[in-house]
């Protein structure tokens, strides 16, 4: 079957969402997921489309001379000090965009607190015909694929989603056989990466590389193959793959290009070796 993939911005948040735009359809990408979502951390570029209504027009205009899609946007983070409401613009971009999709993740220990917000953001969601897909972050509060599970169950919302990165799944050290267990109806998207096998004992490790050091696919040591085969065969593959110094190196269409050729060739492999089977 031909696979689809999506290139999710942190692998080139140096691009605006324009640029990220037309550099993903000359690669060969089918969508892109941006970062319209301003979240003020370091060195961040701010692409608040909802503002900047110059953007906001040059990316529609991409969007329309290229035939690509946006696939999601992110990142609506549930957090203690947050109001949900703040994304509400946000969601207005997305659908004028044509997403379908929001990437969320939950940053308090506050249990009902963090599944009330994110309920909040679903229901604040629904009317824009978006899906709230949650993130399990090993530097988050919510760390584990179970954890995200257990919110999902909780608040009962009908336009929710479950997100995998496979980096965070694997520094989770979360178990392969419990991918079987999530309903299908959850998994819309796959954060597709590799990295080093062993894990960062500090903190400021793992966020190095989950923000600047993620390898081609194939080249690390997750158990990607492991993963892949237990998700549906019909998944779109979002390649975050940030990696600063190749970036630099080989410049950003370059290094985009060669993610997604890592990647197919990766899946190709994958589906040859179920027709064998």
């Amino acid at each position: 079957m031909k696979h689809q993939f999506s290139l999710a911005h942190l692998t080139a948040l140096e691009c605006a969402p324009p640029e990220l735009i037309y550099l993903a359809a000359q690669a060969g990408y089918d969508f892109v997921s941006i970062r319209p979502i301003y979240m003020g951390l370091p060195d961040e570029p701010n692409y608040d489309l909802a503002t900047n209504k110059v953007m906001f027009k040059e990316t529609k205009i991409a969007l329309q001379q290229t035939g690509l899609n946006v696939h999601d946007i992110e990142l609506a983070r549930v957090h203690a000090d947050i109001d949900p409401l703040i994304y509400e613009p946000a969601f207005e971009v997305a659908a004028e965009l044509g997403a379908k999709h929001v990437l969320s993740s939950i940053w308090t220990d506050d249990t009902e607190l963090g599944r009330e917000k994110f309920a909040q953001l679903c229901d604040l969601a629904r009317p824009y015909g978006l899906i709230i897909n949650l993130e399990s972050v090993p530097i988050a509060s919510v760390k584990t694929l179970k954890g995200a599970i257990h919110v999902l169950e909780d608040v009962k919302r009908e336009n929710v989603g479950l997100m995998i990165d496979a980096h965070h799944f694997h520094r989770a050290d979360d178990c392969i056989d419990d991918l079987k267990t999530i309903p299908k109806e959850w998994l819309h998207y796959f954060h597709l990466c590799d990295a080093q096998r062993e894990i960062p004992v500090k903190k400021e490790e793992m966020t190095r590389i989950l923000r600047e050091e993620r390898l081609y696919i194939g080249e690390g040591g997750l158990p990607l193959k492991d993963m892949v085969t237990r998700l549906p065969s019909d998944i779109v593959f979002s390649l975050e793959m940030p990696h600063k110094q190749r970036t630099k190196e080989l410049g950003t269409f370059e290094y985009i290009k060669k993610c997604l050729e890592s990647a197919k060739t990766f899946v190709q492999e994958k589906d040859t070796r179920i027709i064998k089977k």
